[in-house]
């Protein structure tokens, strides 16, 4: 694309020259800004005189008719940020709402996000916070009233215990999670990462200039850490390992005396620190307990303990978590936060006040939030697990199943080509069957596909229809 821009004397010019070969070609991309070289003597003064302004319309005429020098604008991105990949999440949940803006009658399962609207009290608080003017800056760290809150609800309902200094609330978990990593790893450290894993964990071990490593896990296990395993990867430059119970994506759930076996292994390791993302804690399906990795002994010290109100208290839209720790980390994470997006919104804050006033892990509204997923649940393994071809780990929290097709890997599907991987499938279950969902492969495993059951009973039975009927024509490509 070629733009001239031209002032009303029509003696100067800029040309724009620029092409675009896709995301992954960015680099290849040009933009040459021109500029006449005569020109670049001129002075102010020049005009001040009418010699002066003969002299300098005669420079621009004699510029207009010379060959201009082309300088080329360097448009090359930081390695640290071509080095990560967007969330695929994200990005399924961006077209598949395109796809359903223009018509198309999408079922969208793609989205960790509750169905639920925000209890009502907690709405209300953020309306009351607009209409008595609490809409001003707050401290960085987060309000006085909300950090108190919060100590209170790790004590009460985590058994660990923190001062208001050392817990930073942040616009979201996410943010929360980055700034641990950020704050903590140093180029060449490694984070260690249990695959299945969240999208994110990698790609902002490599924002930190620290290097990822995954540890796979295995369906028969429940998707666990293998204590075992962990300790044959540690290394010298282990910096944090990440833990996130209940789990995004498989909805499995650490047992206290696996926790504990695990916490065995990290006490030999003195530079190594745990971030225990618990975002999760609250939807649960019982017998299964939440522990805070925090609370077992000797681990404190050296765990970041990261919360929000997004998914129990279905506040996705108000962006507002937490981190706690010892001072030390929690002030670095406080600083990362000064320097870029200041303190969470305080309408939010004062929602998030009124969130843990409702009681102990919720109170009622999260409990009846927590058993319609837990019906949810049931519904899709029952089904799923009827299907042919089909391995389960049935999810103790959280609200997701990650099913292993991968026996459906290699099938020729008519009409549409040969199912390879899992976003493969995914892409031949959105078009044959309008059913958005996210490969395994974004979240280290290609051999699953994840569904998010955050969506309501009659949608779910018309989803699991939809992709029933599309593997009517498949037929497992290795016995199971």
């Amino acid at each position: 694309m070629a733009v001239s821009l031209h002032n009303s004397t029509g003696i100067s010019r800029v040309g724009f020259d620029s092409q675009f070969l896709g995301s992954h070609s960015a680099s290849k991309a040009s933009v040459s800004v021109s500029f006449h070289s005569s020109l670049t003597n001129l002075s102010l003064k020049s005009v001040e005189t009418s010699k002066q302004q003969s002299y300098t319309i005669a420079a621009m005429s004699k510029a207009e008719s010379s060959s201009s020098d082309q300088v080329k604008l360097d448009i090359s991105l930081s390695p640290r940020v071509n080095s990560v990949k967007p969330s695929k999440t994200v990005a399924i949940t961006d077209h598949a709402t395109a796809l359903a803006q223009a018509g198309v009658p999408v079922i969208r399962l793609a989205a960790g996000e509750p169905d639920f609207d925000t209890p009502a009290i907690i709405a209300e608080a953020g309306i009351n916070a607009i209409r008595e003017g609490y809409t001003r800056y707050t401290p960085n760290a987060g309000t006085l009233e909300l950090r108190t809150a919060i100590c209170h609800k790790l004590k009460e309902e985590n058994g660990i215990s923190y001062s208001h200094d050392q817990i930073v609330v942040s616009n979201g978990a996410k943010q929360s999670i980055l700034q641990a990593v950020l704050a903590v790893s140093s180029p060449g450290d490694e984070v260690i990462i249990p695959a299945p894993y969240w999208v994110s964990y990698p790609e902002m071990a490599r924002l930190a200039d620290a290097t990822p490593i995954i540890l796979p896990t295995l369906i028969c296990d429940n998707f666990l850490l293998d204590p075992e395993v962990l300790e044959s990867k540690i290394s010298a430059k282990s910096r944090l390992l990440i833990l996130c119970s209940p789990s995004n994506p498989t909805g499995s759930v650490y047992p206290k005396k696996l926790l504990e076996k695990i916490a065995e292994i990290v006490a030999k390791h003195p530079r190594l620190l745990v971030l225990s993302d618990e975002i999760y804690e609250h939807i649960i399906y019982a017998p299964a307990t939440h522990t805070s990795f925090a609370s077992l002994p000797g681990m404190w010290e050296r765990t970041l303990t990261v919360n929000g109100f997004s998914k129990a208290f279905a506040m996705t839209g108000w962006r507002l978590g937490y981190i706690a720790g010892p001072k030390h980390f929690v002030a670095a994470c406080n600083k990362i936060q000064s320097q870029s997006t200041s303190g969470a919104s305080s309408i939010a804050q004062k929602a998030g006040v009124a969130a843990l006033g409702l009681g102990y892990a919720g109170g009622e509204a999260i409990s009846t939030m927590v058993e319609a997923f837990r019906e949810r649940r049931d519904f899709l393994v029952k089904s799923f697990g009827e299907l042919e071809g089909v391995k389960i780990s049935e999810p103790q929290g959280a609200f997701y199943l990650f099913i292993d097709f991968s026996s459906y890997y290699g099938i020729e599907a008519e009409g549409f080509g040969k199912i390879e991987n899992s976003e493969s499938l995914c892409r031949y279950f959105l078009d044959k069957a309008q059913v958005a969902l996210v490969p395994g492969d974004a979240f280290g495993d290609d051999s699953c596909i994840r569904i998010s059951y955050a969506a309501s009973l009659t949608t779910l039975q018309a989803a699991f229809e939809r992709i029933k009927k599309a593997l009517i024509s498949l037929r497992p490509a290795v016995p199971v």
